[in-house]
């Protein structure tokens, strides 16, 4: 019978059969073809390891070097004084402007000098007056000589006129004494500079009061051309410097022929150049340091007393020295290394004691061969152990003036 379409339901019976006998015989094939399957899967993911990083190695450079006594100092100037008023009076003129830069000799202030001109001439008069008395005691005395030779005139008469001339002249020393002491009271009312430098702010004005009760500061003066560099070695390094002086034959005197060089914080290098000139005859105990001083030109005043210095003698040379950029070097809790590649290409951590850096390079004091393969690149993620496809390279050497070059 018909559906509402008018169509005829298919006959069902002998296709099931039909159908399920084909299921059976499609089963098996399809089995070993997912077999089959699974099994090319497994040959296309075989794990394949990585080839090696692919890292940058050289040799350490090979270089004469310089060797250097570093240290931080401090400046200091060669002369600060305070100027002081001597003598008590007023402020009769101030002879420069805050900040002028003076000669040794020039006048900065003047006190009231009538008072001291008086007593000046008051010495004087008293010397006239001793020498008068001086003039006629001698006389005197020469009289009584004579007449005392000829039995004239008693001894005691003679004695009388002995003493009044010693006396004249004790007098006159006094006088003497007066007029230089008036002079050095009138001399003081010029207050000078003692050197040449630079004068601070005044610390008083004008027709002030100065001297009274004791002496009134009156400016400073500092002189900064020279200038000392004050720094401190510690006991190692003084031995090495002792050793050194030895084996160079230098004699004190000759020790403070040795250059120093300094650099300030925001420069570069060690642009300012000078002699030691000073070293302590013995150690601080409390530090286990000996101070050391140099001094310095300062033509152009770029170093001002109490700044902070980078201070650098040199030592000696060494002949081919080992080094390699400073950024290679690792430190760990047992101190600087660095990565080196043995002859199997296999990453090893060398434990290194460094020297002084020249320039971008650092000096390898011990732990490094010329020979050694050093690890340039990919620091980061090479690690001991591991082995590298090494790619050789070269490390250039510092520019011609860099700090220990040669």
């Amino acid at each position: 019978m018909g559906n509402r379409f008018g169509l005829r339901p298919a006959y069902r019976g002998p296709a099931h059969i039909h159908h399920a006998s084909r299921a059976s015989w499609t089963y098996p094939i399809l089995v070993a073809a997912a077999v089959t399957g699974l099994s090319g899967c497994g040959d296309r993911n075989t794990f394949v390891p990585p080839p090696p990083p692919k890292v940058e190695i050289a040799t350490p450079l090979k270089q004469n070097v310089t060797r250097y006594l570093l240290a931080t100092g401090n400046t200091a100037a060669v002369n600060s004084t305070t100027l002081v008023a001597r003598v008590q009076g007023f402020i009769q003129s101030i002879n420069y402007n805050d900040g002028d830069t003076v000669k040794a000799g020039q006048t900065l202030f003047v006190i009231e000098q009538k008072p001291y001109q008086l007593a000046l001439e008051q010495a004087q008069a008293g010397m006239a007056s001793a020498q008068a008395s001086t003039k006629k005691s001698k006389a005197d005395y020469d009289r009584q000589a004579d007449l005392a030779a000829k039995n004239i005139s008693s001894q005691a008469t003679l004695d009388a006129a002995t003493a009044t001339y010693d006396a004249a002249v004790a007098s006159q020393k006094q006088a003497q004494v007066n007029i230089d002491q008036a002079q050095l009271n009138l001399g003081y009312t010029e207050v000078k500079a003692p050197f040449d430098g630079i004068v601070t702010a005044r610390q008083v004005s004008l027709g002030q009061l100065v001297g009274a009760g004791s002496p009134t500061t009156l400016a400073t003066i500092v002189q900064l051309e020279p200038i000392y560099a004050n720094f401190y070695v510690s006991e190692t390094d003084v031995q090495n410097i002792r050793e050194n002086m030895k084996a160079r034959g230098l004699t004190p005197e000759e020790l403070k022929k040795i250059p120093v060089e300094v650099g300030l914080q925001n420069e570069t290098g060690y642009p300012h150049q000078g002699t030691l000139d000073y070293v302590a005859p013995s150690l601080t105990a409390a530090t286990g340091t000996l101070q050391v001083r140099g001094i310095f030109p300062n033509s152009h005043r770029a170093l001002l007393p109490g700044y902070f210095v980078r201070v650098r003698v040199p030592r000696g040379k060494e002949n081919d020295a080992l080094l390699v950029p400073d950024r290679v070097v690792g430190s760990d809790q047992a101190g600087r290394y660095l990565f080196v590649v043995n002859k199997d290409d296999i990453v090893e951590q060398r434990k290194v004691e460094l020297g002084q850096q020249v320039g971008d390079l650092r000096v390898i004091d011990k732990g490094l061969s010329p020979d050694d393969r050093v690890v340039i690149s990919g620091l980061m993620s090479v690690v001991a152990g591991q082995k590298i496809q090494p790619i050789s390279k070269t490390i250039s050497a510092p520019a011609p003036g860099s700090d220990a070059a040669q």
